[in-house]
């Protein structure tokens, strides 16, 4: 079956589009929700730094602990920290269906944005362990092409359920799919934990979100308030502060959650600067030209 041998073929075959599936989910809301700015402005009256704490809301989360969310999978369990952020996910897309206002649906999209989090680092690592090394390849590149594929069509499914159903069915969209991949992981995913016991870098979790957030603030807020504004400027120099912390003690930690070392291989930092480009244009592309 698509190529996977085995007399649990057609199991792993169904692992496979369950993990994509909840990784579509996750990369639709990064495109998708743009497309509904403009009709959620309009019905709910949020202004322009409203509406970019509501994509950015849920990014800064995401980014926030995505890492922490691949260790935490690796030492607990990956199949119970995906579902319990494939469990997240759906509850915090009903939430944000269900709001009636800017600050219920910033925070609803923020608690999505943690339930992100939990669940995508669990779906490579899920399938990674799934999947013999000659067939490994053939899966990875079709949960890639999943996240890619997602990407792509959010702004054009967004914009045609925002069109036909109201800006609240986008989010509702995750509802039914994320309750059946919920049914399908617990009958087919099998628990796993990494062998190389890895702790949770808590304190550099608090230095690396608290740059993210400051600098995020300062961001969209100083639109309003002005870049000379000293709640700005104090923003700007906490982030600094802040990343800077953040590289010290990374640098020197033996449980870093995000090792400075890797940056010496030319090819991972390179990757990561064509990712960075490419997200930081691809993200204020969309949300600029819908508005």
């Amino acid at each position: 079956m698509f190529g996977f041998e085995g007399e649990n073929a057609r199991e792993k075959v169904i692992v496979l589009f369950t993990m994509c599936f909840a990784l579509a989910m996750a990369m639709l809301d990064n495109t998708v929700v743009n497309v509904a700015l403009p009709t959620i402005s309009r019905e709910l009256g949020a202004g322009v730094s409203e509406l970019q704490w509501i994509v950015d809301g849920y990014v800064l989360v995401f980014a926030s602990l995505l890492l922490t969310g691949g260790i935490a999978g690796d030492r607990y369990g990956r199949k119970k920290i995906f579902m319990a952020g494939l469990a997240i996910f759906t509850l915090a897309s009903a939430l944000c269906g269900l709001s009636q206002s800017t600050t219920q649906l910033i925070a609803a999209r923020a608690f999505q944005g943690v339930g992100a989090a939990l669940l995508m680092p669990g779906t490579l690592s899920i399938i990674t362990v799934t999947f013999p090394p000659h067939e490994r390849a053939k899966a990875i590149g079709l949960w890639a092409g999943m996240s890619g594929l997602a990407l792509a069509l959010g702004p054009t499914v967004g914009g045609l359920m925002v069109e036909h159903l109201g800006w609240q069915s986008v989010f509702f969209l995750n509802v039914p799919i994320g309750i059946i991949a919920l049914l399908t992981a617990s009958r087919t995913v099998r628990e796993s934990v990494s062998e190389v016991t890895r702790e949770l870098d808590i304190p550099g979790l608090l230095l690396g979100s608290g740059a993210l957030f400051f600098a995020t603030y300062a961001l969209i807020e100083a639109n309003e308030k002005g870049w000379s504004d000293p709640l700005i400027v104090g923003s700007l120099v906490a982030s600094a502060v802040l990343a800077v912390s953040f590289l010290l003690f990374e640098r020197q930690s033996p449980k870093a959650m995000l090792p400075l070392r890797f940056f010496r291989i030319p090819a991972f930092s390179a990757g990561a600067t064509v990712a960075f480009s490419v997200s930081f244009g691809m993200f204020a592309t969309f949300f600029f030209m819908s508005l």
